[in-house]
């Protein structure tokens, strides 16, 4: 199972589809803000990461122009990932509560973090056009990861997104298609989606999201996939 993440995740780094984000994210690498300057930028698609036999995978939008980026690994370097990274640990999934960089000693076990867009998007917003080139990546790693049993979605976008993969894999889907919410929990196919407000600063920083909200949504998820949970820290 790992082989074959690692030729997709092989496939997505070498990916030119969509002109305007390799320019974005190229760009990012060459004009980086003061704290970040004289460090090495990924600045390629960004593949997902964790464990090949996860039962529990959380979908985001895209990596951040100067965190997954830079970093190499979706959520890893930006506050996003520092406060989802915290909750995973709290709840067992990770057996650190911070990740800074790829050989952090950060490990995840039963989860795989993934995103619906591999490149950082110019204001976080992939066209339609640049979404649909990326979805079956997404299609394909949500494939692989056959012990999959819950999806995470974390915002709107990845909610949308993950609905796209179930019905990609040729499953069912609720009709009309769920409206997301923070908290929102369907069936459509073989997994359990879960939504969740994104762990952005704009949700974290207001208070829109907090700490025991994510906490709920994580809890409830390793409860629906069986997932060993606190064994795991």
């Amino acid at each position: 199972m790992q082989d074959h993440l690692d030729v997709l995740a092989a496939e997505i780094t070498a990916c030119r589809a969509c002109p305007r984000l390799v320019a974005w994210r190229e760009d990012a690498a060459e004009n980086p803000p003061a704290r970040f300057r004289g460090e090495p930028y990924w600045a390629r698609p960004v593949p997902g990461w964790g464990d090949a036999a996860a039962r529990i995978v959380l979908v985001g939008l895209a990596p951040a122009a100067h965190g997954g980026n830079r970093t190499g690994r979706v959520f890893t370097g930006d506050r996003s990932g520092d406060f989802l990274f915290a909750a995973l640990h709290r709840v067992g999934l990770a057996n650190q509560a911070t990740s800074t960089r790829v050989g952090d000693g950060l490990r995840l076990r039963g989860a795989y973090v993934t995103a619906a867009v591999r490149c950082a998007p110019p204001a976080n917003a992939p066209t339609p056009k640049e979404r649909d080139r990326c979805a079956p990546f997404l299609h394909r790693e949500l494939a692989l990861l056959a012990n999959a049993r819950v999806i995470i979605a974390l915002g709107a976008f990845g909610w949308a997104a993950a609905l796209r993969a179930v019905e990609a894999s040729g499953a069912p889907i609720p009709r009309p298609l769920p409206r997301f919410g923070h908290g929102a929990e369907v069936v459509a196919g073989p997994y359990t989606l879960l939504g969740t407000f994104h762990p952005s600063q704009q949700n974290t920083f207001t208070g829109r999201l907090t700490a025991d909200m994510l906490d709920v949504v994580l809890a409830r998820a390793v409860a629906r996939a069986g997932a060993p949970g606190a064994d795991l820290r």
